[in-house]
């Protein structure tokens, strides 16, 4: 099985990616759902955030606002207690998710779409991590595009207001502010995604860098004989 992480940084286009190379047939796992679901309420991270930031971060029916613990996290400088509790656990049940796919599919190409690859490793909430994996894909857009498709996906469904798509945006290039450059993780890529255009551009690249991968974690298809298109 071919181990693969996919990054880039907020509003790059991720999603988009993930889901083409689903569609290709690669195993795609989202370190968002992940965490998502392990902030449902019973669980050890659940009970350590409301320990650390208190039941001001708990909705009326027990699940956590999300709302409130961004605006802890982000605004008030507390990001690193949420990190310290999120990541750990969520880079252990990635683990475990590949593991359990190598041992029912040993040829295939598992994907892990997540924007903080080389970040968790940098604050020290999982050392080691973009080495555990064979193969890493940026996906990467300039930092304007990114923006605009953050402040779009926000506003979707509320009509344009001057005020509040000024601080969209300025929350937008915080957060971006707090991952690390495209600059800096393209040297440590194999691929690179330039998700800039048309999605039938980027669509062209994923499928193939989906055939390198694939070749990668099958090697029967490396030595398979190409068809002769001209016998008869």
């Amino acid at each position: 099985m071919l181990r693969v992480g996919l990054t880039g940084g907020l509003g790059s286009g991720k999603t988009t990616v993930s889901r083409i190379f689903a569609e290709l047939g690669a195993f795609v796992l989202s370190a968002d759902e992940v965490g998502r679901r392990l902030m449902q309420p019973g669980g050890e991270v659940y009970a350590a955030i409301v320990r650390e930031f208190g039941e001001c971060v708990v909705r009326s029916d027990g699940s956590l606002d999300r709302k409130a613990l961004a605006e802890l996290a982000f605004r008030q400088d507390r990001a690193a207690a949420l990190n310290r509790i999120v990541h750990p656990a969520t880079v252990a049940a990635e683990k475990e998710w590949m593991r359990a796919l190598g041992k029912r599919n040993p040829t295939a190409v598992a994907i892990v779409e997540s924007a903080l690859i080389f970040e968790v490793e940098k604050w020290g909430t999982a050392p080691g991590w973009p080495q555990y994996f064979d193969k890493l894909i940026l996906v990467t857009a300039p930092e304007e595009v990114k923006i605009e498709r953050v402040v779009s996906r926000a506003m979707s469904s509320r009509a344009a207001d001057p005020a509040q798509r000024a601080a969209l945006e300025q929350d937008a290039r915080a957060r971006l502010a707090l991952q690390i450059p495209d600059e800096e993780k393209l040297p440590c890529c194999d691929f690179v995604v330039r998700n800039d255009g048309p999605v039938e551009r980027t669509r062209e690249q994923v499928e193939a860098i989906y055939l390198q991968l694939k070749t990668a974690a099958d090697p029967a298809l490396a030595q398979a004989p190409v068809p002769d298109r001209h016998k008869r």
